[in-house]
């Protein structure tokens, strides 16, 4: 098996979820005594929390560069960003460092692609939703993204940074996403896309009333075939 690396910690909460659900998959595949061949970097995400300005994200940019650098050095012979919002800084990460950097938006547009989504909501932070680096990734596999609504974001970003990055789940928040994601199907979209690596810890992903695409669970499972040798 081929060693991964993660870069984590933001938020820990998510990346409790890759290294549980790396091992899990590779125990599943493999056998009971097997666990994923894994280094992991764990940032303190005080250092990165809701960049701004352009010199913010440069800052957070060197962080990851630096972060992944060390996983190469470590023996990684590849590399998953824990969280979509850092994906960001991607092309910077990806240039500085010779082993893969598997793009979390990739693989949930390959899956999607897959199953014969057309279209989908993404849900997450705001400069997931409302930047073009994210949906720009998910449109080039053949999906038609719905437009993405002011209030909506409001109301996730305060859920993901004061409630789940704090490991808080609120019943009124997940009612609060049950009823966001009825309206998506009602405005006609095949299936939604969870854009934040922590909204799967108040979304079902089996009981809804359209698919939902959990990118940490689809990408954590992308570094599971990486780890077997499936992924060139």
């Amino acid at each position: 098996m081929r060693k991964i690396g993660l870069i984590g910690g933001m938020s820990w909460y998510s990346t409790e979820f890759y290294y549980r659900r790396l091992n899990k998959q590779v125990q599943r595949r493999a056998n009971a005594m097997c666990s994923a061949p894994l280094i992991l970097d764990n940032l303190n995400f005080c250092d990165l929390a809701k960049a701004h300005t352009e010199q913010d994200w440069d800052n957070v940019g060197q962080v990851l560069v630096t972060s992944a650098k060390r996983l190469e050095q470590g023996g990684a012979t590849a590399i998953l960003i824990g969280a979509n919002s850092m994906h960001k800084v991607y092309d910077a990460v990806a240039a500085s460092v010779t082993v893969p950097v598997i793009h979390i938006a990739d693989t949930v547009g390959a899956k999607m692609k897959a199953d014969g989504i057309k279209s989908a909501a993404l849900i997450g932070t705001r400069n997931v939703m409302a930047e073009s680096w994210y949906r720009q990734r998910l449109v080039k596999h053949g999906v038609t993204l719905l437009p993405w609504e002011a209030d909506d974001v409001d109301e996730l970003e305060r859920i993901i940074y004061d409630e789940l990055m704090a490991g808080q789940v609120v019943r009124n928040s997940e009612r609060a996403l049950k009823t966001m994601l009825t309206e998506i199907d009602k405005d006609g979209a095949d299936a939604v896309v969870l854009g934040c690596t922590e909204l799967g810890m108040i979304v079902d992903t089996k009981a809804n009333v359209l698919p939902v695409y959990d990118s940490a669970e689809i990408h954590a499972d992308a570094g599971v075939e990486w780890i077997f040798g499936d992924a060139p």
